[in-house]
Order: structure tokens, then C-alpha cells, then sequence
């Protein structure tokens, strides 16, 4: 057992950058698009519905083999790790695009416009007012879709991106050894899991206290 999961440690190290990296860069699109479906720029609010309907309405896995195979025939060419953290990313990005989107039409239109009536720019409106009272009611989303990436992380094996699964994989097929390899790895994700919602449940709590205070 012991050599199994020493064997898995070799992957595991790239699940946790995968995943790390493509939800803040998911959280960073989320943000630019959720608040581009509800900008008055009308051709920043189609790019942003093209994307979003583009990337929630197509499977992952079409998602990633398209820029893994795909890109290098139209000339653009990147590693297989870089392939894999955009490719979670810009799904994550669309789904927490609608959140926040919904987070911030629920912030009552008066504060908006007392903010303007005071001479606050579009910037500082979103900023000062609109963020502090929206953020913390999407965490508890964004916690379940940072969860969700972690899990979806795996298929990064199809495009032999040497995450967890990958070792999984190639080792039961050395050894045939199933039951074991596949339970030491499902309990890897697991408490991966499991530390991401506690972490993730700490910013949570600050961010209610960032709420309260911005009041």
C-alpha cells in the first residue's frame, strides 16, 4: 500500500497546481464576464453571452481535446499543462459567470443609484458597493464549483498530463492491482476536497465580515 501511494504522490503535485491555478484564473473569468452580461457596452455584453452560452453549453472534454488537438493546427501551440488549466478554467469561468451575474442583480438598484447621485464612476460603484454586498452570497456556488474543478481535473489524463489519475491509471495497468490503486486515489481527492471547502469556508467567513463592515 505504502508503494502505491508514494507511486501517486508523484502526481499529486500537479493536481493541486492544476486546480489551484485554473480556479483563480475561473474565479478571474467568472468576474470579467459575469459583470460584462449585465455591462451597458453592448459589444462587451454579447463577447461575454457568446462566451458563457459558448462553454456551458459544449462538454469539457470537447472543451480540452479542442485546444489540445485543435489549436496546433490553426498555428498556436502550448504544453499539455497549460491546455488543461485553460480548458478548466474558461468552463469554470462561464458557470460562475451566471453567479455572478445573479449575485449582483440581487444588490437593490437604489444603492446603485444613490452611488451615482454621490459621483461614484462605474469603477467605484462596482467596487465600493456593489462587490462588498455581492461576493459573499456567491461563495457558497463558487465553493461547490471549485470542488467540482478539482474532481473535473482528472480528464486532464486523456491528454497524458501527468496529474493523479494519470498515475492511477498507468500503475493499474502495470499491476492490475484495481481495488487498491483506485481506493488509495479516491481518497486522495477526497481530503483534497475536503481541504479546499475548509479553506474555502474560511474566506467565506471573512468575506461576511467584509460585508458587514462595508454597510
Amino acid at each position: 500500500m505504502y508503494d502505491i501511494f508514494r507511486t501517486l504522490l508523484n502526481g499529486l503535485q500537479i493536481t493541486i497546481e492544476l486546480t489551484v491555478l485554473s480556479t483563480i484564473l475561473g474565479a478571474l473569468f467568472s468576474f470579467v464576464f459575469g459583470v460584462g452580461k449585465i455591462s451597458r457596452i453592448r459589444i462587451f455584453r454579447f463577447f461575454s453571452t457568446a462566451y458563457v452560452e459558448i462553454f456551458r453549453g459544449t462538454s469539457l472534454i470537447v472543451q480540452l481535446f479542442w485546444l489540445y488537438y485543435a489549436l496546433p493546427l490553426l498555428g498556436v501551440s502550448f504544453n499539455s499543462f497549460v491546455i488543461g488549466t485553460f480548458a478548466l478554467a474558461l468552463n469554470i469561468g462561464a458557470y460562475g459567470a451566471e453567479v455572478v451575474r445573479g449575485a449582483l442583480q440581487t444588490v437593490p438598484k437604489g444603492q446603485g443609484e444613490a452611488s451615482l447621485a454621490l459621483g461614484f464612476s462605474p469603477w467605484q460603484r462596482l467596487v465600493r458597493v456593489l462587490l462588498p454586498q455581492a461576493v459573499p452570497e456567491m461563495m457558497p456556488t463558487f465553493i461547490n464549483l471549485a470542488i467540482q474543478n478539482l474532481k473535473d481535473s482528472a480528464i486532464v489524463s486523456l491528454i497524458s498530463l501527468t496529474d493523479l489519475t494519470y498515475y492511477a491509471n498507468n500503475l493499474q495497468n502495470l499491476t492490475y492491482d484495481t481495488l487498491r490503486i483506485y481506493t488509495v486515489t479516491l481518497f486522495m481527492y477526497f481530503f483534497l476536497a475536503l481541504l479546499m471547502s475548509w479553506g474555502l469556508g474560511m474566506l467565506e467567513r471573512y468575506l461576511r465580515r467584509w460585508k458587514l463592515q462595508a454597510r
